[in-house]
């Protein structure tokens, strides 16, 4: 039987529709595949500018420490600890990253301390530099000290402020401020921040509310928390609070009591750091054990909404992917030696009063992060 011309052309007419919709799609799905779900940091050229001066604090004479201060450390002085002293970690240039990845990709981890809707306001409440190597594979974090007085660049034209704490170069950046005109909102500010003062590059960053790391917690059933000492997580000033208070032992944190660990700064700010270690590698086990490993897509889709990144949800996906596969001796914690920092007061023009900071030798601790960013140091 023959298909008169008329059916013909509707048949064809049919697949190419078909055909047009499916190449859509295909285009829709793959950009937003491939599409950052925020603002990216588009961080500016750098210009290196070869010096060899050491870059000193000069701060005006302490005062009394308020309510906020944290306490001095041990030592008093800073301390030329060498980053080429420690063990270094064996590279392999040649190898194939895994999971489709990069060779490796640095994301800069923020915590924020805002607890409203949105992103609009809020201090850096922690800082950490992540990088994933693909070819290993394996982790390295880097902690910032939020109390580290830096420059902070694009603000000037608002209200003639140059400077302030590491944790204020995200607040000025926030929609909420408008002190920033930039890419990347908070994230980008603190971004170029460090790029500034330390020559960091982050290629993605991602920003988690305190609430959103309470609902998290609780979404994966709590964390267990083990203590080799007593510890005291009420707030340094302020009531005591019973349940708040530990012995030696393990603990099973719901998210509420995670927020009171990560955020906890007794006897001061480096013990907050290794609180947020402790919680990072609770997580961890609990995430990537087997049970859990099938809802690890349907978790990230979950609380999505409740971040600001610039990764797109391949990025996502090649992370998820490259984490199953990093075992224990090659997730690498640390922080810059505290005998580098020495505690201070300075004049905030933007709070109009003396506050607490770190001072520290910042040639120095671009030594460090060069060898980070290098995959040198840590070692295990």
């Amino acid at each position: 039987m023959k298909i008169k011309p008329t059916r013909q052309r509707s048949v064809l007419r049919t697949y190419l529709i078909g055909v047009t919709v499916a190449v859509a799609l295909g285009i829709f799905f793959y950009s937003w595949w491939y599409k950052p779900l925020g603002p990216g940091l588009q961080l500016p050229e750098r210009i290196v500018v070869a010096t060899t001066e050491h870059q000193f604090l000069t701060l005006p004479e302490q005062t009394a420490e308020g309510p906020e201060e944290e306490p001095a450390n041990d030592s008093g002085q800073v301390a030329a600890v060498e980053p080429g002293d420690q063990p270094v970690v064996q590279i392999n240039p040649s190898a194939e990253p895994v999971c489709g990845g990069p060779t490796q990709m640095t994301i800069l981890l923020i915590g924020s301390d805002y607890r409203g809707d949105g992103f609009l306001y809020g201090l850096a409440d922690a800082i950490r530099l992540v990088r994933i190597d693909f070819t290993i594979p394996a982790v390295s974090v880097l902690d910032f000290p939020r109390d580290l007085w830096v420059e902070i660049p694009d603000i000037a034209d608002h209200y003639g402020l140059s400077h302030g704490k590491l944790n204020q170069a995200y607040f000025f950046g926030t929609p909420g401020m408008a002190y920033y005109d930039g890419p990347g909102e908070g994230a980008g500010l603190l971004a170029r921040t460090l790029d500034l003062n330390f020559n960091v590059r982050a290629d993605h960053y991602l920003t988690l509310q305190m609430k959103t790391l309470a609902t998290a917690v609780d979404a994966v059933g709590g964390v267990d928390i083990t203590f080799d000492t007593g510890v005291d997580l009420n707030a340094v000033v302020g009531p005591t609070y019973e349940h708040l208070l530990f012995s030696a032992g393990t603990y099973h944190f719901n998210g509420e009591l995670a927020v009171h660990l990560v955020t906890s700064r007794k006897p001061g700010t480096f013990q907050r750091t290794r609180y947020q270690n402790m919680l990072i590698f609770a997580l961890r086990d609990k995430l990537l054990a087997p049970e859990m490993l099938p809802r690890l897509p349907g978790l990230a889709l979950q609380f999505i909404d409740d971040t600001q990144t610039d990764l797109s949800p391949n990025d996502i996906t090649e992370l998820i992917c490259v984490a199953k596969m990093i075992s224990d001796e090659n997730i690498h914690m640390t922080s810059f030696p505290e005998e580098l920092f020495t505690p201070g007061r300075i004049y905030d023009p933007y709070r109009q009063s003396q506050t607490y900071i770190y001072q520290a030798d910042f040639d120095i601790l671009r030594t460090y992060v060069a060898q980070f960013m290098n995959g040198t140091w840590p070692g295990p």
